[in-house]
């Protein structure tokens, strides 16, 4: 067995164990969905089945008993099929390449799952993530429950795996931290390439759309062997980058324009996220380094509030507090009507400027699953109400953080024309993203490869 198989098996495994006596676990992986009359979208594997096979092949399910048996539904062998679509592992070689015990053609998965949920007694798969999945089950259960008369019992428990699987991928291993590693070096190396070629194309006089820049980044990442964007890009110039979700479209940057980009390579099935704000030009005016230096002051104090034994909301209070403070120092907000930073903070008068978290889990999916809540705390609850929508608000004790865990750290400031707002902050839209991982005395930042400070900016985009 190769080392990666053994890596999934050990995985396999630690899931049988978590499965109770009886139980048994069935993981499918994502179906391919069409785009058009006749293409389908590029296929991307479902993240929980990967972590468990490492096998990228649509048409596939996985299914573990708590004895440890594992059973694999894949494509069968089709050389016709195979001329059009390249080839397929199938089952006679699945076992030897993927280390499963056994693998049956996939066509076959409606009619050996009765008899494999048979005399189980709790039946685990991923809730509300596979459409249809839960009517497939229930149907396997029917065929179980019409055997009753002849001694068969049924599961009387349904559970979600996800459960079990979240908190196994909250703690990458060696493997996974060495291609998030990688990953992040090849989209720092993109956002590099999409600075220079921001200012080069102005210094000659050339007309510069946010598509170019996209182009830069696709170029990189594919040049390096990423599969594809982890995510939809986002190149937004100007006024572009006060819209959150903004895709990079065919808007003109300008001379004195920022662009923020917010884009990540996926590679061998693990996310990157990084964000930059840059002069388009490479010269910070004064006002953009203003608010420039704000935003890098609130991560700095983001990251140094991101270490082992910290709460997850941490990162995102220490950046709030920075930037309460500096709302009120640059005049974004006014003193004699919202008070000194501590009232921003309680009343959420910052809301306008920066509208959402600092940090989020980062793996295999770019807001990566596990939860935000700490495990043995989760009874511990406190009602409060939100000064700004009135909704009363229950809190649970905030995620302990520790060593392996991958967040992001992404402050941010958006600052759109309104009444009592500087004119000469209006249409400033920034964003500083790094991706964190925890260790043993702190977090490591695995995206400096692209500058961050405004000065190692300006000189990159010199040179």
């Amino acid at each position: 067995m190769t080392s990666m198989n053994s890596l999934y098996a050990q995985r396999r495994a630690r899931v049988a164990a978590q499965l109770g006596s009886g139980g048994i676990a069935i993981i499918p992986t994502a179906l391919e969905r069409q785009r058009n009359r006749d293409s389908d979208f590029l296929y991307r594997h479902d993240s929980y089945f990967y972590y468990l096979t490492g096998f990228t092949e649509p048409n596939a399910c996985l299914v573990i008993t708590a004895e440890g048996r594992t059973t694999l539904f894949c494509q069968p062998k089709d050389a016709e099929c195979e001329v059009w679509d390249g080839l397929r592992l199938g089952p006679a070689a699945a076992p030897a390449a993927l280390g499963v015990d056994a693998a049956y053609a996939w066509p076959v998965l409606a009619t050996h799952m009765p008899p494999m949920l048979e005399n189980r007694s709790t039946v685990w798969y991923p809730f509300a993530t596979h459409k249809g999945l839960e009517s497939q089950v229930d149907g396997w259960l029917n065929s179980v429950r019409a055997r009753v008369r002849y001694g068969a019992l049924c599961p009387d428990q349904q559970r979600d795996v996800c459960a079990i699987l979240d908190e196994m991928r909250l703690i990458k291993d060696a493997h996974e931290l060495a291609t998030m590693r990688r990953a992040a070096q090849i989209s720092a190396g993109a956002h590099v390439r999409a600075m220079q070629r921001s200012a080069a194309m102005l210094r000659a006089g050339q007309e510069v759309r946010e598509y170019h820049l996209d182009a830069e980044l696709l170029h990189e990442f594919r040049q390096h062997g990423s599969q594809y964007p982890a995510y939809g890009s986002i190149v937004a110039a100007g006024a572009n980058a006060c819209v959150l979700h903004y895709r990079a479209e065919a808007g003109r940057i300008q001379n004195g324009d920022l662009v923020l980009i917010d884009a990540g390579c996926e590679l061998d099935g693990y996310a990157s996220d990084i964000t930059r704000t840059f002069p388009a030009n490479g010269r910070f005016t004064g006002p953009q380094r203003v608010l420039y230096d704000l935003v890098l002051a609130s991560q700095d104090a983001a990251v140094a509030a991101t270490r082992p034994g910290a709460r997850f909301v941490e990162p995102h209070e220490a950046t709030v507090k920075v930037l309460a403070q500096g709302l009120l120092d640059v005049g974004l907000l006014d003193k004699n009507k919202v008070g000194n930073a501590q009232d921003v903070i309680a009343n959420r008068s910052y809301f306008p400027f920066y509208m959402h978290r600092t940090s989020h889990w980062l793996g295999m999916d770019v807001h990566d699953c596990g939860s935000y809540v700490e495990p043995s705390e989760v009874g511990t609850v406190q009602e409060r109400k939100d000064p700004l929508s009135g909704e009363t608000i229950k809190d649970r004790p905030s995620r302990v953080l520790q060593p392996g865990m991958v967040l992001t750290i992404e402050p941010g400031l958006y600052v759109r024309p309104a009444p009592g707002v500087p004119e000469e902050f209006h249409h400033i839209g920034i964003r500083i993203e790094d991706d964190a991982v925890i260790t043993a005395s702190g977090c490591e930042l695995i995206t400096r490869d692209v500058p961050v400070k405004a000065d190692e900016i300006e000189a990159l985009m010199r040179a």
